[in-house]
């Protein structure tokens, strides 16, 4: 009785420390997204940036235009 009570105990303790493996590689692969999903906002902020500040100057030339004209 007791050594079917260590066998299951033993499984059970395996079962969790597969999980727990698993979970930290999921946990890693997860953040290792998130740096790169940061990054590439990053990237998307910058690029959004400069086309407004180009579009906001073509603005103002067609505003100076019109003035001229």
């Amino acid at each position: 009785m007791a050594d079917t009570n260590l066998q299951q105990l033993e499984q059970k303790l395996d079962r969790l420390i597969a999980a727990c493996a698993r979970l930290q590689a999921e946990n890693r692969s997860l953040r290792e997204r998130e740096s790169a999903l940061i990054k590439e906002r990053s990237k998307l902020i910058e690029k959004n940036d400069l086309a407004r500040s180009r579009v906001e100057a073509m603005i103002g030339r067609l505003k100076n235009l019109e003035v001229d004209s």
